[in-house]
């Protein structure tokens, strides 16, 4: 599909918006009358996000991603006590305003990836199973971990860690089994609606702290002569998972440079120049982001300084698309950190 039917369709988004939530509001007089104005503009911009993340499943020829996305919402929406009927609803009245405004090929493949996801919605579960869930040493050391931080115990929270380190469990385990499933967990909790976003904010600061804590152990292997960069795109702002994959390199012996959190993609580009980067770890968590990830590898081909420099992709959106990352011009893909470092010997041999 042409790339300018799908910016036409993101520019008209929030008009879209507007014309969805007045169909719903009309036919649903009785579950939106007592939120008021206030609950009117939350619905246009939850509905624009159903809008935006439509395109983006669009653009990267993938139904999939707009009906994982849908399934995500129907569990957020369970744990906010929404009415089940909510979000189909929402939709058809989606349905009905594409149907109207939009023309052309835009319309018909509009249409048959949001009936896509209305036919997936019925299926989809109202509630997640915990992250921490085993009975091995290591999940109760999670949920020890969990229970800290979630009570505000950033010190008891650390003293588990460090201790744990000292006795003997390796830096990687605690990365995989004990950070990357709690950071899982807190967010089902906040998908589910059972802690805040200030708590699932305390909890990633707390867990950044605590990994820099282990930095000690993490810089003391051998080294070898590659270099990474790592950052997340412009807009992206989950920036854990990045900087685990990074701390994996750092200990697989790479020179690592992690770049954070929305960086500006000139910022990353001339970084990777600098440093003579071999490979460049990108990430991207959220689905509107992918766009940026594209954007980023193609000025990165642009650039003859860049030349030799591979790329590999992560994040949630690939993790539900096998081929996304073939389609944005990755050279490769790691679902996660461990396998991040195998990835990297393979596509630094092409």
């Amino acid at each position: 599909m042409p790339s300018e039917n799908i910016r036409s369709f993101r520019q008209q988004v929030g008009e879209l918006a507007e014309l969805v939530v007045a169909k719903q509001y009309a036919l649903q007089p009785e579950i939106w009358k007592p939120y008021g104005h206030p609950g009117r503009e939350k619905s246009v911009r939850d509905a624009g996000y159903h809008l935006g993340y439509l395109a983006e499943a669009l653009e990267a020829d993938d139904p999939a991603l707009f009906s994982e996305y849908l399934s995500w919402v129907k569990v957020l929406f369970a744990g906010l006590k929404f009415p089940e009927q909510v979000l189909p609803k929402t939709l058809e009245c989606s349905r009905q305003v594409l149907s109207e405004q939009l023309i052309g090929e835009i319309r018909a493949r509009a249409l048959q990836v949001l009936n896509q996801g209305l036919e997936s919605l019925a299926d989809a579960p109202t509630s997640l199973p915990s992250f921490i869930s085993g009975d091995t040493a290591l999940d109760e050391l999670a949920r020890q971990y969990l229970e800290a931080l979630l009570g505000g115990e950033r010190q008891t929270a650390s003293r588990l860690i460090l201790e744990s380190v000292q006795n003997g469990v390796s830096v990687k385990e605690i990365y995989t089994r004990v950070f990357q499933r709690s950071q899982r967990e807190i967010g089902r909790l906040w998908q589910t609606n059972q802690i805040s976003v200030a708590q699932e904010h305390f909890c990633t600061a707390a867990t950044q702290m605590v990994m820099s804590q282990l930095y000690p152990y993490i810089f003391s292997g051998e080294r070898k002569d590659h270099r990474l960069v790592a950052a997340c795109v412009g807009g992206e702002l989950h920036e854990i998972g990045a900087r685990m994959v990074a701390d994996f390199f750092e200990m697989a012996g790479w020179d690592t440079y992690f770049l954070g959190a929305n960086t500006p993609a000139e910022s990353i580009i001339q970084t990777v120049s600098e440093r003579k980067a071999d490979l460049l770890a990108l990430s991207a968590t959220m689905t509107f982001h992918v766009g940026n990830v594209t954007e980023i590898i193609t000025a990165l081909r642009e650039n003859g300084g860049c030349a030799q420099t591979r790329v590999l992709v992560g994040g949630y959106p690939f993790n539900l698309s096998p081929e996304l990352w073939m389609r944005v011009g990755a050279d490769g893909y790691a679902p996660d950190a461990e396998s991040a470092i195998l990835e990297a010997e393979r596509v630094l041999l092409l």
